[in-house]
């Protein structure tokens, strides 16, 4: 077990440094020069040229990757250039806002998604299976941003009982953005646990049709017992995975549906500083986003070694 997680976390690390050069070389790729963009169209060439020796664009890109890199280490990730504050602080408190909204969507789209596949997977060709997997497939077809804005005309046009956009800053407190968190958390749970259920009811299938789950059910055993002894632990495995991939697809999936309802959060922010060409925030949050990734598949091998007893053994193997 040990050495599985020394594994792990080396390849962790591994992809997050690969991640970091990747990121580094695709925001310096940008067209355009950062000093004429934040001194504008009319800046004489000696203001320029001085504009990026104090930024350090003058410097070799390895030194600069170096630099940016080290600061990053210990949570600086620089200035923003356009607000000028520090872009650690200001990036923590949109990501405390969007974690309000991912919260909420992981405790209902994985709480609900699991519960529905397994029973779209115990009723196999029958009318729960028949209607869940339909409603999955819809929620797997339509762009999260189609969802908010159908959410946005029944719940706030329709029947105005939440609001439809967000008028407070990134400063704000929990009470005031929790009335219009649910509307978003809803848009991105529905997408997200269409792709659960989905893999969820396969699992379960396939985990049910087993020789273990036959010899449980003539020993005796009732039906709850063997699903839930039984059968979904086994049925979990390959779905944590995909519950690991869908949580870490937030960071990105949530910037969509934040631009909707004009929510505060680290997805505004990142629409926000592309369109400002804020190249320290922009560096920022690929970065977080690539660390989210990383944390979120650990998080999965080690809950599949958690529910799987031969994974925690010299011979079994997290493929």
């Amino acid at each position: 077990m040990f050495s599985f997680l020394l594994r792990r976390v080396i390849a962790a690390l591994g992809t997050l440094l690969l991640s970091s050069v990747m990121v580094f070389l695709a925001v310096q790729a940008l067209p355009g020069d950062v000093a004429t963009q934040v001194l504008g169209r009319d800046a004489t060439p000696d203001a320029v040229a001085a504009l990026r020796k104090q930024m350090g664009l003058d410097q070799p890109a390895w030194e600069r990757y170096a630099d940016w890199i080290k600061g990053a280490l210990h949570g600086d990730f620089g200035t923003s250039l356009v607000t000028t504050k520090p872009v650690g602080g200001e990036v923590a408190q949109y990501l405390g806002n969007s974690a309000l909204i991912a919260v909420v969507t992981v405790l209902f789209a994985v709480t609900g998604s699991v519960v529905l596949g397994v029973v779209a997977g115990l009723y196999r060709d029958r009318w729960p299976d028949h209607l869940i997997s339909t409603v999955s497939l819809v929620g797997m077809s339509v762009p999260e941003f189609v969802v908010a804005t159908v959410l946005v005309l029944a719940f706030s046009v329709t029947v105005p009982v939440l609001p439809a956009v967000v008028l407070y800053g990134p400063g704000a407190g929990v009470g005031q953005l929790l009335p219009a968190v649910w509307l978003p958390a809803a848009s991105l749970a529905i997408v997200m646990a269409a792709y659960i259920v989905r893999m969820a009811r396969t699992s379960v299938i396939d985990v049910m049709a087993s020789e273990y789950v036959t010899t449980a059910r003539l020993k005796g055993l009732t039906t709850w017992r063997v699903v839930t002894r039984h059968a979904l632990p086994s049925a979990l495995l390959p779905t944590l995975h995909v519950i690991a991939l869908n949580v870490a697809w937030l960071v990105g999936g949530v910037a969509v549906v934040e631009n909707v309802f004009n929510y505060p959060g680290i997805g505004k922010l990142m629409l926000t500083s592309v369109q400002n060409r804020d190249l320290p925030v922009i560096q920022a949050i690929a970065l977080i986003s690539a660390v989210v990734y990383v944390v979120c598949n650990l998080a999965a091998d080690l809950g599949s070694m958690a529910l799987n007893p031969k994974l925690r053994t010299r011979g079994g193997r997290i493929r």
